[in-house]
């Protein structure tokens, strides 16, 4: 999809139809010398335009413009089939929220906040993200691991004794990064109705964005699924998706348990964060729990993937064909911490088996 060499600049088109705002995002990713803005404008028609006459590596593109808006333009990309990859900005609204995943159902890779006055998300800190969002996005894609072969790694490790893998399952974790929005509303439609198990979720996403997501997974899901909350108690059947800006955990108190919001240090330069998540169910269940990774820059959760199958979970991995940024699950994949690689169409139905095998 990106054919551009490691010694090059990324070269970047920037489509919004505020003049600060391209001000701002060509000001700051600019501050890394490996990223090049080579052209701006302000309607989808502009995106269009430039995107089939520059050829760029990437386009950052506004949600909400006049004349054409960004998701139009993103589907009129699509269907050019460019193959150049789509970041979208996002305000934070219900709307905007609406609009930016529907975009990431559409083929965008990413978002981010779009820089305002009237919001918690200043210019520096949307900067950074972006600068690290494009530059892992690059690196992800330039990443080749010839050794890798994920059918022999799994089928190495899978007869591999840890500890009982008979209990019954009580629990479902799932984390994923970057393409997970689409790939969990997969994931969520396939849970049949009367699903038992909760299900906690990391998706990494900037705060004040994940209640909108939890909705939207909800209105595609036959169970219910809600952002978390603190102090609640966990409830079968529902999924609980950790709040932007806040680590998930599970905790035990009078036989029970409970949501637990976190604040602590970013780990793996996130929060939530998938290693937390995991940890903290190891924790709570052992080896009573089926544990997920998914499409992802980075390599959050994929240690603690591991150690959820030496605890004798189970344990299923997005496989590369059908993820956006193969990086978390091809981390746990080489760590030897995963027993079954799926496409995300059958990831449900893997876990679904499982629980069979194991006697729920």
């Amino acid at each position: 999809m990106v054919g551009i060499h490691t010694d090059q600049a990324i070269r970047v088109v920037i489509i919004d139809d505020s003049l600060l705002v391209r001000n701002i995002i060509s000001d700051q990713i600019q501050k890394d010398e490996r990223i090049q803005v080579i052209a701006t404008g302000k309607t989808g028609v502009d995106c269009i335009e430039l995107a089939t006459k520059l050829r760029p590596d990437l386009v950052v593109l506004d949600v909400e413009m006049p004349v054409l808006d960004g998701l139009s333009a993103l589907q009129e990309l699509q269907k050019r089939k460019l193959g150049i990859p789509v970041m979208m900005l996002s305000v934070l609204t219900q709307h905007g929220a609406d609009a930016t995943f529907k975009a990431l159902e559409y083929g965008a890779i990413d978002f981010v906040p779009k820089p305002s006055t009237t919001n918690q998300f200043n210019p520096e800190e949307i900067g950074t993200v972006l600068r690290n969002r494009i530059l892992s996005f690059f690196e992800s894609v330039r990443h080749i691991s010839p050794a890798l072969d994920p059918k022999k790694i799994v089928e190495s490790v899978r007869h591999k004794i840890f500890k009982d893998e008979k209990k019954v399952v009580e629990a479902v974790c799932i984390g994923t990064s970057t393409g997970g929005p689409k790939a969990l509303q997969t994931v969520f439609s396939d849970f049949p109705e009367h699903f038992h198990l909760p299900i906690f979720v990391v998706q990494h996403m900037p705060v004040g964005f994940t209640k909108a997501f939890a909705a939207r997974l909800n209105d595609h899901s036959k169970v219910t699924v809600k952002e978390a909350e603190e102090g609640e108690e966990v409830r079968a059947g529902y999924g609980y998706v950790a709040p932007g800006d806040a680590h998930l955990k599970i905790e035990t108190r009078a036989g029970r348990k409970w949501i637990a919001l976190g604040r602590e240090s970013l780990v793996n330069g996130h929060r939530p964060s998938v290693e937390v998540l995991f940890d903290s169910a190891i924790r709570e269940y052992g080896s009573a729990l089926v544990g997920v990774i998914m499409t992802g820059m980075g390599k959050d959760g994929a240690a603690a993937t591991l150690r959820m199958r030496e605890a004798g979970a189970s344990t299923v991995a997005q496989d590369e064909e059908s993820s956006v940024i193969f990086g978390m699950n091809r981390q746990a994949i080489e760590m030897g911490g995963i027993q079954f690689v799926e496409p995300v169409s059958a990831i449900t139905s893997r876990i679904l088996s499982i629980l069979k095998e194991r006697g729920n």
